[in-house]
């Protein structure tokens, strides 16, 4: 049986894209884990005192004053640890290339944490915008003019987390590509 050398050369560069996909799969699953662990880091440890205090009573806000950041940080780190236990199985993507059913296995938990880390980063951004804004019409005051440093850091925790929403968005796209790709 002969092969044509058209064939051999369409075969060995479709293998290249897979391996090259696979490969920036892998490097987008560090940079959303490093985004939405620094994201989890940040949110976890700010707190701010105000400076007037009295010996009775002290101003602070804290992560976990509100239910809603300790969700997105919950959420964070649950995407966190997920995305450390998918790095293997990127790995075993990029030295298997043609295997699909770990791709889809991918696509399936992406899609689920990137529904929980929308809805941790979207939550919590409802609660930023009321920190910075406030809300006349409901007698909420913008605590952000006193606590500055405490809204810098959840704004900054909030920034991280939607870094890995688009992250995981892209992921899917690439997982959804090197799926739908003939072999």
């Amino acid at each position: 049986m002969k092969t044509d050398a058209n064939e051999v050369g369409v075969t060995s560069s479709q293998k290249g894209v897979k391996r090259g996909v696979s490969i920036l799969d892998f490097i987008l699953r560090l940079v959303a884990l490093v985004s939405t662990l620094a994201s989890a880091i940040i949110m976890a440890t700010t707190n701010e005192t105000l400076p007037f205090t009295t010996q009775f009573i002290r101003f602070r806000a804290e992560y976990d004053d509100l239910p809603t950041f300790t969700f997105f940080v919950v959420a964070n780190i649950v995407v966190s640890g997920y995305l450390l236990l998918s790095l293997p199985l990127s790995i075993f993507n990029i030295v298997r290339s043609s295997t699909k059913n770990s791709r889809i296995l991918l696509v399936i938990f992406d899609t689920v944490m990137l529904a929980l880390l929308t809805a941790g980063a979207s939550a919590a951004a409802a609660i930023v915008y009321l920190a910075h804004k406030g809300n006349t019409k409901t007698n909420w005051f913008a605590i952000c003019r006193q606590y500055n440093s405490f809204c810098e850091r959840i704004s900054g925790s909030l920034i991280g987390s939607f870094v890995g929403v688009a992250v995981f968005i892209l992921l899917i796209l690439l997982s959804a590509f090197a799926i739908s790709r003939r072999n």
